[in-house]
């Protein structure tokens, strides 16, 4: 708590000086606060006084609804707190935004209220629990929305998605017949992967290339024959697979893990089998997506388009920036079924790849309502053409185009005011109230304090912006470290700290090089980037302390991240295998048939290594 103290005075300082504001009021109240509070005072107190400050920049006004957690003066509208930066935003008499606001103080009120607020820590076992009931209480609204959905609402989805989609999957559709049909085997069109992460059945690594375990549901739409064995010369092995029955498949398991100190991210955790064939489909649904017309409104791996119509949205104010909760687990696998009714195939594959049941902490093994949860490699795209195809309905409503009119190409050419990033949408303006309307009817929460379309501002996939200015700040995600062991905050920090340089706040970063150097044995070089070392950036470049003896480049002196994967080995047909199923045109990793997974620990060593 000392060390977090010290990085948020110098913090302060730094942002009162630049906005020329003093600031030994508001360091007091931290102070006397944290010594009450505690950290959660830094952590899930102050970003609420962020989320009050960005509501009242939407509305354009403070009302008395807002910063309830802070002392207000008797003639301010304003809290006492950060009032020489808010005062450049709003008007302490009467609450109301400035003609001109100071982006630049709009930035420092949301560096100083959320530089703490995505700390890797534990939660409480209460707030846990209170996020186990959470995720208990989306399956009982899943289910309510299921009884209260006609068919007209499934017939309305389902045409705009058609519209949408259509084209997709219907190659989707037809790779699948082939693979069951046998109609030539293509890895090209369904190629299945393992991704690094832990499984239900706790295979790591390696070891999931050797999994002998399908299902009777699998068996059906995707034969084990072609998705277990390299290839059919080796069709002896289908003796040892065990195929189970839908009561005997098992669980996803879900598990907590950090995300913020007020609430931890719920994950379910698949099985090697759904993961392996989750990662098939997924791979080709994205793929065809890409190369369809409609891939300017969705996107699966790039962020930036959605920020650009941010920046665009905060300027203009023709585009709104909208936000759901718990968005993945709303997700019902009834519509789904409704939504692939007419590619049978591809749905019968989507369905034998979804698990059943999940094996909830403190309930026990329950069935599943929802589709999947964040973990299963289908949620993420699942529910991005979901969210689309609700968006363009409440679009076209807003346009008083009826939905059983709608064409093709009044939908293409909504290419450039809408698109979805998950649960990130971007929509028009003027259709924000039918959008919402829209996606609540199908069962889904619009979080209001994290969408925006009034006003100036505008947030979505990580960045924020007012009135066309990149307001958007930098967080620390670890403890800060009182030693080299302390090898995760380390790295940590260090991003930080160059995070800090970027960003301009220079006189936070010199205290961050300072605290460095001292950990690091001064072995704190300046490097550029794309160098290996654990060093700062800077704009003057980056140290040369020796020469390389056989390349006759830079060398210099510096920690560098080491974590060696776990022995995993994998070999014959499991390792041939492997090597069919690989993607891209990159070679594999040296060593990759003896170690495989994630790493069981991070090292950091001294060593000579190149400066960029």
């Amino acid at each position: 708590m000392k060390r977090l103290m010290s990085l948020y005075t110098v913090l302060l300082e730094e942002l009162g000086s630049m906005m020329s504001t003093s600031t030994s009021r508001d360091l007091e109240t931290i102070s006397r606060r944290v010594e009450t509070e505690g950290l959660s005072f830094l952590t899930i107190t102050l970003p609420q006084f962020c989320d009050d400050f960005q509501m009242s920049l939407d509305r354009g006004f403070v009302d008395s609804e807002v910063f309830r957690a802070f002392h207000r003066p008797k003639d301010s509208w304003l809290p006492a707190f950060l009032q020489g930066f808010t005062s450049q935003v709003f008007d302490p008499a009467t609450g109301i935004l400035l003609d001109i606001p100071n982006p630049d103080a709009i930035r420092a009120v949301r560096q100083l209220t959320l530089v703490y607020s995505k700390i890797n820590i534990p939660c409480s076992d209460a707030r846990n629990g209170k996020a186990i009931r959470a995720y208990v209480e989306c399956e009982k609204k899943v289910r309510e929305t299921n009884v209260r959905l006609g068919d007209i609402h499934y017939r309305r989805f389902s045409r705009i998605f058609n519209l949408l989609f259509g084209d997709v999957l219907s190659r989707c559709d037809e790779a699948i017949y082939h693979l069951v049909t046998g109609g030539g085997r293509s890895y090209e069109r369904v190629r299945p992967k393992h991704g690094p992460g832990a499984t239900a059945d706790r295979l790591m690594g390696n070891q999931k290339w050797h999994n002998r375990i399908w299902t009777e549901r699998l068996e059906k739409i995707m034969p084990a024959g072609e998705m277990l064995l390299p290839n059919w010369r080796h069709f002896d092995l289908l003796e040892e697979i065990d195929f189970l029955e839908p009561g005997e498949e098992r669980p996803v398991r879900v598990i907590l893990v950090p995300k913020t100190l007020k609430t931890p991210r719920i994950i379910a955790i698949e099985p090697t089998a759904m993961q392996y064939s989750q990662q098939a489909l997924a791979s080709m649904l994205v793929e065809e997506i890409a190369i369809s017309q409609i891939s300017p409104m969705i996107g699966f791996d790039d962020q930036t388009p959605n920020q650009h119509l941010a920046a665009m949205g905060s300027a203009t104010r023709g585009l709104a920036t909208l936000d759901l909760s718990s968005a993945s687990d709303l997700v019902s696998n009834q519509l789904v079924v409704e939504m692939l009714k007419r590619y049978p195939h591809f749905s019968e594959a989507v369905q034998a790849s979804r698990s059943l049941r999940a094996d909830v902490p403190g309930y026990g093994v329950m069935p599943l309502a929802k589709f999947a949860s964040m973990g299963s490699a289908l949620t993420f795209p699942i529910e991005a053409m979901v969210f689309l195809t609700l968006t363009i309905m409440g679009v076209c409503q807003a346009s008083r185009i009826p939905l059983e009119s709608v064409t093709r190409n009044d939908i293409l050419r909504l290419n450039r005011s809408v698109r979805v990033y998950g649960d990130d949408i971007i929509c028009p303006t003027d259709s924000v109230r039918e959008v919402t309307n829209c996606l609540e009817t199908y069962g889904f929460e619009v979080g209001l304090r994290k969408s925006f379309w009034t006003g100036s501002f505008r947030e979505s996939c990580g960045k924020e912006f007012y009135d066309g200015h990149d307001v958007s700040v930098v967080k620390l995600r670890k403890l800060l470290p009182s030693s080299l062991r302390d090898v995760d905050e380390c790295v940590s920090t260090v991003a930080f700290r160059n995070l800090l340089y970027s960003s301009g706040l220079w006189a936070t970063a010199r205290y961050l090089d300072d605290r460095l150097e001292t950990i690091f044995r001064g072995n704190y070089p300046s490097v550029a980037p794309t160098s290996p070392v654990l060093g700062r950036h800077a704009y003057s470049g980056y140290d040369s302390e020796r020469m390389h003896a056989d390349l006759h480049s830079p060398m210099v002196k510096g920690y560098v991240v080491h974590a060696p994967l776990p022995l995993n080995p994998v070999k014959d047909e499991s390792a041939l295998l492997k090597y069919l199923l690989k993607r891209g045109s990159e070679p594999f990793e040296d060593k990759h048939l003896e170690r495989s997974g994630r790493p069981d620990a991070v090292y950091i060593k001294l060593r000579w290594a190149s400066p960029f």
